[in-house]
């Protein structure tokens, strides 16, 4: 078997003599025993344990698991066990509402579901029923009606770790769904493994993972990144891996303080979360080298931050944008010198660097012709990369509806540099009239340090409304007309309390629904075809 098939691939680290040791930021949902310290040996033996629990289940080959549960690494570690028998994890999010996850279920048509009673109790009480759309309900955590026990499918041993064709279904991930309901992705091993995470396994200069690293990775493990990351960084072996299933700075502060990391990889929203934590000077980022973030673009000040954070001479910050869809497509390094500049309208975050070196091609076309426009003019930006995903689950049309010319419609709104760069301007359903929500919303967060959140909605009619969260509830008025001075015009900002956003598991702002909510719906300024 190809060492980073995720089935053995705990199995083959053990073998090789892997020493790398996991802390975890709280017990997994899948060992209820309570430790949070794991070797490879131990790990190996937890993914043929829980791939013994699926055949116990009646999980065959070809069989789709879904997978809906609080989150934590156990998500990945699961979908090794199903891949290890031969049958398709389906990873999501319970952070989604209870009627998109009945509705992804339908078109999943799994033939067992992981989940905790918890979970099943959350959802019931909305009036779904998850057991109701799968054959079979494991749970986790606790007994629920209609649903099977942990405890009646321990002990069961399954057979020996299949391998699958390269073309073949591996794994199902879902999209943020900031838009509406989120895209069930479908990735087999050429794409996800070998096109995606062996390109990581490689030791580059500086952005690798080293064997003296403590990496550490703080992430939605239903998404694609989850499993990725772990094939990838696992297989170059660090010292130390440090887990968190959370954002919360309060419960992620003592575990980075116990095991201080050197590459540390996360959502924006948690490094935006975190960002109080670096003021200290004995915070918890003093020794890292090399911080990551992926999924979305990431505001100025918090880069700044976290970089006078690290004692290191010359840490180094790398943004990687791309898609559920495609995995990584372009990446852009920043150092403490490139984010200097404070609360000037210049790219920074948003310049996101030049597609990554043979593996990616971009093109930005007029969204009505679909004709390439001249580099420095906006357009959509389409992708081609061997990496594209298999197909959207139970929406044939839908991927193929967002080609073009073999090219793949990313739905993102950007600029081609003459020296081959991209700007990020927009989703482009989320756009505003003659300019970016996304520079507006940088722009805010430069030039209002007590601004948590700035999410600016576009519509058809009538100025765009900015949506503001501070650290304390309020917002000088005169600090807002100083800061807007040179923007488009806005209308006047609506302040929520911390904790009212709608957020995808990620982090990202449900666009949508808060449209919903402060707009009653009013109609995007974009038209949303490319979603």
């Amino acid at each position: 078997m190809k060492p980073l098939e995720p089935g053995p691939f705990f199995d083959v680290l053990a073998d090789r003599g892997t020493r790398t040791l996991v802390h975890l930021s709280r017990a997994l949902d899948i060992a209820p025993d309570g430790r949070t310290s794991y070797g490879i040996e131990d790990l190996a033996e937890l993914v043929a344990q829980a791939a013994g629990w699926l055949t116990a289940l009646g999980v065959t080959r070809g069989d789709r698991v879904a997978v809906i549960k609080p989150n934590h690494w156990d998500y990945v570690l699961l979908a090794c066990a199903a891949a290890r028998i031969g049958a398709v994890p389906a990873l999501i999010s319970d952070r989604l509402p209870a009627e998109t996850l009945q509705l992804l279920l339908k078109r999943l048509d799994a033939t067992a579901l992981v989940t905790t009673a918890g979970t099943l109790a959350s959802t019931r009480s909305t009036g779904t029923d998850l057991s109701a759309f799968t054959r079979r309900t494991l749970t986790l955590d606790a007994s629920a009606s209609g649903a099977i026990p942990l405890a009646d499918v321990r002990g069961h041993r399954p057979p020996p770790a299949h391998h699958r064709p390269d073309d073949a279904p591996l794994a199902i991930m879902h999209t943020s769904g900031t838009t509406g309901i989120p895209k069930l992705v479908t990735h087999t091993t050429a794409t996800l493994i070998h096109r995606i995470a062996a390109a990581e396994a490689r030791r580059w200069p500086i952005v690798s993972t080293r064997r003296d690293d403590t990496v550490a990775q703080a992430t939605s493990y239903a998404h694609g990144r989850g499993l990725a990351w772990t094939v990838s960084v696992f297989w170059l072996a660090p010292r130390e891996a440090v887990i968190l299933d959370g954002y919360d700075p309060g419960r992620a502060e003592p575990v980075l303080r116990a095991h201080p990391p050197t590459a540390l990889e996360a959502a924006p929203s948690a490094f935006v979360r975190w960002q109080p934590l670096t003021a200290s000077p004995d915070n918890p980022f003093r020794d890292v080298r090399l911080y990551i973030n992926t999924f979305d673009a990431i505001h100025p000040p918090t880069v700044r931050a976290f970089l006078g954070a690290s004692r290191r001479r010359l840490p180094l910050w790398v943004q990687v944008w791309g898609q559920s869809e495609t995995g990584p497509l372009t990446f852009r390094c920043f150092t403490r010198r490139s984010v200097r500049a404070l609360g000037k309208r210049h790219p920074t975050t948003r310049d996101l660097g030049r597609p990554v070196a043979g593996k990616a091609r971009l093109r930005v076309v007029d969204p009505q012709t679909l004709q390439p426009v001249p580099r420095g003019r906006p357009g959509l930006v389409l992708a081609r990369t061997r990496a594209l995903c298999a197909g959207y689950v139970g929406e044939t049309e839908r991927l193929r509806a967002k080609f073009t010319d073999d090219w793949f419609a990313t739905g993102d709104l950007g600029v081609a540099t003459r020296s081959g760069r991209l700007l990020l301007l927009d989703r482009e359903v989320d756009t505003v009239r003659g300019g970016s929500c996304v520079e507006i919303e940088d722009v805010l967060h430069d030039r209002l340090p007590e601004v948590v959140e700035a999410v600016v909605l576009g519509r058809a009619s009538g100025l765009p409304l900015p949506v503001l969260v501070t650290r304390d509830g309020k917002l000088d008025r005169a600090a807002w007309r100083r800061a807007v001075a040179d923007l488009p015009p806005l209308d006047e900002p609506t302040l929520l309390p911390d904790g009212q956003l709608p957020l995808t598991a990620t982090g990202k702002v449900r666009r949508q629904e808060l449209r919903d909510r402060l707009l009653d719906g009013a109609p995007p300024y974009g038209t949303g075809h490319w979603t």
